[in-house]
């Protein structure tokens, strides 16, 4: 931000001199990166402001701060503001506006000024602009620069004849464009716009980019005799990405990006207004138009005064904290150790406690507060969600899988294959970022699976053999015309070729499976977890997948597993048969901690039988664990899954499992007896059960 001596110290009531503004600047986390001398005594510094300090993007800003490094020798004085004598029509007769897009523009205000004469500006304002590096164009547009670089409210002057009007009124809205609208800039160059770029328009189209430059057909030229005046709120993100987007960075959109004053809209419209009918000769019209949200209340922080002394190593008073916060313009109250202050509008970046901390810290000076030879820490316990993520790795490292960390970006083929398939049976499309900034990878992945096939890839020109991967990542999706952000666990592991190497890494994909549930939400949790063989046409399917499952625990829906399909291995570049999975964490970290209890190791020995029980192939292993459970074995300890076989001697359709079933009693040594007449249950009820038959 480039500043004038000069204008600064008539934002002063008393001056200071060129050599103290440096240090108090740089002292107070505005480096100078620049000096220039000017004519005339002047001095143009070049200031460093951070992205978050739109307040100081001003001469007003700069002198407060100045004012708050040096209470007591000068003080802030703020411009005049105030309007003069209006006359004529009421500006609601001569012109409409209408905000069709409130969200990215909260507030939009117009005043008229009738009768001006444009030609070239007063030597005081040429003197002034040309002092920040910026040429004299008229004196209505220098009036609007001049009134920014000196508030830090952009405002932009139209042409009213130029503007089509609506029943008799110079008419516009604040809308968003339509795809390949077309927008002619005031620097000569022409635009097609992207769908959704926020504009301010006339009936005939386009008349200016939302918060970053007005059209030529519509701006201020000598021929102009009435002028509609325009200060308003634009959404930082919405002006950036059309700043971006048609490759226009102006001083409007700087400060827009970075937030504006919202109360300081209707004072900086007063004082240009004021300036334009000055210089122009012209009158206001009687009143202003205003669409959109009143001005918000100073929002209020609490600030604890042992925080602070905590924080900063150093034991500052009450009152002297409160002192640096008053001497920036916060208002603040003592109540014993708390602060109580009110944070006016300019300052946005003022949000958290510790945003006040940092303020006192700034106004004390960094180069004051002691370096203390020991650091006090407090050991606490981490959050549960982090104990849970840790958990779920351990699992999975002892498991032989190895932790990636991808990029969020993606190729558009590669997201378009993960995405599940809409109703209409037509693919979803992938969030997609604006601009040119990843043109190899413009879209944000929608699984985290594509950036492990792309991590495999790696390994295998490298030569690794065996490779398991998992990360914990965002993954995105569209809905409801915004990006829906989502952490997600993906695991993959390399397959043997063939039907036996892909049933062999699913079985033990689903092992992991198992056991990442049991670790974060314990054995009786992972009890409850199946596998449901995902159809073709089901809203979860995509075609990255051959053969897929929807993974539910206690009727949700968890995630996917499945085989990677050879198309989409082949877009990858991957040879190796791959086995993957991919969870929604929050859900999994929601199951933390588990469930469990400690019992005393057993005194007596137990008896173990296997059974083999053929069952139709469709017979899923819960269904015959829950067959076991409902015998109601009362010395039963647990069963566990010894094997599944298909072949010679099976019959085709069917499938012969076997299973291990351990007897315990607590109390004695148990007898074979005993046990027998439990497992002639439990084939009993798995004859009714599933149909199964015991196996000769």
């Amino acid at each position: 931000m480039k500043i004038s001596l000069q204008w600064l110290n008539s934002c002063l009531t008393h001056p200071v001199g060129a050599d103290d503004v440096e240090p108090l600047l740089t002292g107070h986390g505005f480096p100078i990166e620049d000096r220039e001398d000017r004519d005339g005594d002047d001095v143009m510094f070049d200031v460093e402001v951070t992205s978050n300090r739109g307040d100081v993007l001003s001469h007003v800003g700069v002198a407060r701060e100045i004012a708050a490094a040096i209470p007591g020798q000068t003080a802030l004085k703020m411009p005049e503001t105030a309007l003069p004598a209006a006359s004529g029509a009421q500006v609601g007769e001569l012109a409409a506006v209408r905000v069709d897009d409130p969200a990215r523009c909260p507030l939009y205000t117009a005043r008229v000024i009738r009768g001006a004469v444009v030609g070239p500006s007063p030597a005081w304002l040429v003197a002034r602009l040309e002092a920040v590096g910026l040429r004299s164009i008229n004196n209505v547009v220098d009036v609007t620069n001049y009134v920014m670089l000196e508030l830090g409210q952009p405002l932009h002057a139209f042409d009213m004849r130029m503007l089509a009007s609506d029943g008799g009124k110079a008419g516009v809205v604040v809308r968003s464009a339509t795809a390949g609208e077309g927008f002619a800039a005031l620097d000569g160059t022409t635009h097609k716009l992207a769908k959704g770029t926020l504009v301010i328009a006339d009936a005939n189209g386009p008349q200016a980019l939302a918060g970053v430059m007005g059209g030529a057909g519509s701006g201020v030229t000598e021929t102009t005799t009435d002028v509609l005046l325009e200060a308003g709120i634009f959404d930082p993100l919405a002006v950036r990405a059309s700043s971006r987007g048609n490759k226009i960075g102006t001083d409007s959109s700087f400060r827009f990006e970075r937030g504006v004053d919202p109360r300081g809209v209707d004072a900086a419209s007063c004082r240009a207004a004021a300036l334009i009918a000055e210089l122009t000769g012209g009158v206001v019209a009687q009143g202003v138009i205003r669409v959109g949200a009143e001005d918000p209340e100073p929002a209020t922080l609490s600030l604890r005064v042992r925080r602070t002394q905590a924080l900063l190593g150093m034991a500052l008073g009450a009152d002297e904290q409160a002192g640096y916060l008053d001497r920036l313009g916060l208002a603040s109250r003592t109540e014993g150790d708390v602060i109580h202050v009110q944070v006016p509008t300019f300052r946005l970046d003022l949000t958290r406690e510790v945003d006040l901390i940092e303020e006192i810290a700034r106004l004390h000076g960094m180069d004051a507060i002691p370096v203390n030879e020991a650091i006090e820490l407090t050991a606490r316990a981490p959050q549960v969600s982090v104990k849970a993520q840790r958990r779920l790795a351990d699992v999975l490292v002892a498991r032989g899988f190895h932790e990636t960390i991808t990029f969020s970006f993606t190729r558009p083929a590669w997201a378009q294959a993960f995405l599940p398939q809409a109703e209409a049976g037509a693919a979803a499309q992938p969030v997609m970022l604006a601009g040119d900034h990843k043109k190899d990878e413009p879209a944000l992945r929608p699984s985290v699976l594509p950036s492990l096939l792309a991590c495999r890839k790696v390994n295998q020109d490298a030569g690794n053999p065996g490779v398991r991967l998992f990360e914990f990542a965002s993954t995105w999706k569209s809905g409801d015309e915004q990006a829906i952000e989502t952490r997600r666990l993906a695991c993959t592991l390399d397959a043997e070729p063939g039907a036996a190497g892909l049933d062999q890494a699913i079985r033990a994909m689903r092992g992991t499976l198992d056991d990442l549930v049991a670790a974060v939400g314990g054995a009786a949790a992972a009890q409850w977890l199946t596998v449901e063989a995902l159809p073709e046409g089901a809203s979860e399917h995509c075609e990255a997948f051959a053969a897929a499952g929807r993974v539910k625990l206690q009727g949700q829906t968890l995630g996917t597993l499945g085989i990677i399909s050879e198309k989409t291995l082949k877009r990858f570049g991957v040879t190796v048969p791959q086995a993957a999975m991919e969870l929604d964490a929050a859900a999994l970290r929601g199951l933390y901690p588990p469930c469990g209890g400690l019992t005393a190791l057993p005194k007596y020995p137990a008896i173990e039988r296997d059974l083999s029980v053929v069952v139709d192939e469709a017979i899923a292993w819960r269904d015959i664990a829950r067959g076991v459970e409902a015998a109601l074995p009362a010395l039963m300890e647990s069963v566990v899954l010894q094997d599944i076989y298909r072949g010679k001697g099976i019959a085709k359709g069917q499938k012969s499992v076997s299973f291990r079933l351990r007897f315990r009693d607590p109390e004695a040594t148990l007898r074979h007896e005993q046990v027998d007449p439990q497992v002639a249950g439990v084939v009993a009820s798995l004859k009714d059960k599933v149909g199964a038959e015991l196996r000769g």
